[in-house]
């Protein structure tokens, strides 16, 4: 038995055992079922769209001009904050720009079909009304430690806020549960799932399950993807920074152009493509079934690859230079737009517009779908997308490795020794990702992932009328 297999074999019984408890389901007739968690997920997406008065159309001029800083708090020259609003908005998206953008649609193509896409764009745009609530809190419920080094995020407005509202043993429950969820979601989403796409596509292109050396060796592959993760996070989050701020702009560009490239050789075929997404979004021909499973899958999607609901981008987002914490939750909403809306749907219309047919032998595809697609166009891409996903992974990787960090600081404190053996431990994880086949690593890291969701959304459902409070203000403020 080979390494590999071994793995796969201890990791299958954990894997569904978590999937069983995560994506617990709720029958709705007719044989069909529907994970809670993704209603948790879409209900506060629609509450916070809804309750905000659609902050996330009105507001999101505002935002831009904010993030570009065309628009400027004479306040925030004092006010506190490591980083300025647009690094944040930066290196937040260099935790979600990634596998979620490039992998993670093919998944949702594969499994849902054309319409998934639409029912994940659509998320995507609710979406941007829970991460303006999540950022506001983080920036709000924001403190110190004792090195003078700001940190935030639900750890911190689930303990503090609910606090303030005379609730603080439930405030101390959620915040350790969302704590301990943000480690398990580090090492899944943040970790297996990146360098398991990285390996699978690097088999790819180096000759296929048949012929490539690493075909058998995703042990070995994940031991040198660890060596490459901790030599820079146990430098530090300004090492981590530094790495990831370098990184996600170039490659998102060159990712951003490939696809175009497909898109205009293909221009024609894209009024077609946009057809059979909206067309298939709506689509009994498969039955009731067939379009419960295509919402489900572009909803799950969508939340794995913005975050919104999740919680994580609220940690990067509270350490931002603002006096207004409205202000930084305007900006925080590009995310989701750019993330789901803009490079997802461009992801899509690449693959549809491709022809590419779904490979009957593969089960659940995820990159290399989209490579296929990609091929068409440009036979070399495969290589190029290899580089690309490795680099996005990895600076994935990294952005997700400070968040387990931050989860692990505020359950055991400020340690050197505790700090170094998780960042050992999340080492150890990138080399069993490699090693599992994606079905195993999808339900794993889908659950350690969504399980965030739990916690922090209770709190943003108590906590949303102090942000409405705190944004009338703000409003008032700015139209003086």
């Amino acid at each position: 038995m080979s390494i590999d297999t071994y793995i796969n074999q201890a990791l299958t019984p954990v894997s569904e055992a978590f999937s069983s408890v995560i994506f617990y389901s709720v029958s709705i007739g007719e044989g069909l079922s529907v994970p809670i968690i993704l209603i948790w997920l879409a209900s506060i997406a629609f509450f916070t769209t809804f309750y905000f008065g659609f902050i996330n159309v009105r507001y999101f001029k505002r935002g831009v001009g904010i993030a570009l800083g065309t628009i400027k708090h004479k306040e925030d020259a004092k006010a506190e904050g490591d980083i300025t609003p647009f690094q944040a908005l930066a290196t937040t998206l260099s935790g979600t720009v990634g596998l979620g953008n490039i992998a993670g649609v093919a998944i949702a193509i594969s499994i849902g079909g054309a319409g998934a896409v639409f029912w994940m764009v659509l998320m995507g745009l609710f979406s941007m009304s829970t991460k303006f609530l999540e950022a506001s809190l983080g920036v709000t419920y924001r403190t110190k430690n004792h090195h003078e080094a700001i940190s935030g995020g639900p750890m911190y407005y689930l303990r503090d806020g609910l606090k303030d509202i005379g609730w603080p043993k439930l405030g101390m429950m959620l915040a350790v549960l969302f704590a301990i969820c943000s480690i398990g979601g580090a090492f899944g989403a943040g970790n297996m799932f990146q360098v398991n796409q990285v390996y699978q596509q690097v088999v790819n292109v180096s000759g296929g399950v048949e012929a490539s050396y690493w075909a058998d060796k995703g042990w070995l592959f994940g031991l040198g993807m660890a060596v490459l993760v901790g030599a820079v996070i146990i430098g530090g989050i300004k090492s981590i920074a530094a790495v990831a701020s370098r990184i996600v702009p170039a490659m998102a560009f060159v990712y951003l152009v490939s696809g175009l490239i497909v898109l205009i050789v293909n221009i024609n075929s894209i009024p077609t493509a946009l057809s059979t997404i909206l067309s298939s979004a709506f689509s009994i021909e498969a039955g009731f079934g067939g379009l419960v499973g295509a919402i489900i899958q572009g909803v799950r999607r969508a939340a794995f690859s913005n975050e919104a609901g999740i919680g994580s981008a609220a940690i990067t987002h509270s350490v931002a230079r603002t006096a207004f914490a409205p202000a930084q939750g305007m900006v925080a909403m590009l995310g989701a737009f750019a993330d789901t809306v803009v490079i997802c749907l461009m992801t899509a219309l690449v693959i549809i517009v491709s022809g590419v047919p779904l490979d009957p032998n593969a089960g659940v595809e995820g990159v290399l779908l989209t490579s296929r697609a990609f091929e068409t166009v440009m036979p070399w891409y495969p290589y190029l997308l290899a580089f690309i996903v490795f680099l996005f992974a990895y600076s994935t990787m990294l952005t997700w490795a400070y968040i387990g960090a931050k989860g692990v600081e505020f359950l055991l404190g400020d340690k050197f020794i505790v700090d170094l053996g998780y960042k050992l431990l999340f080492c150890f994880g990138v080399i069993i990702g490699a090693s599992s086949s994606l079905d195993i690593v999808i339900g794993l890291s889908d659950a350690m992932y969504f399980a965030m969701a739990v916690p922090n959304i209770i709190g943003l459902y108590i906590l949303a009328p102090k942000i409405k409070v705190s944004l009338s203000k703000y409003l008032q403020h700015i139209e003086k």
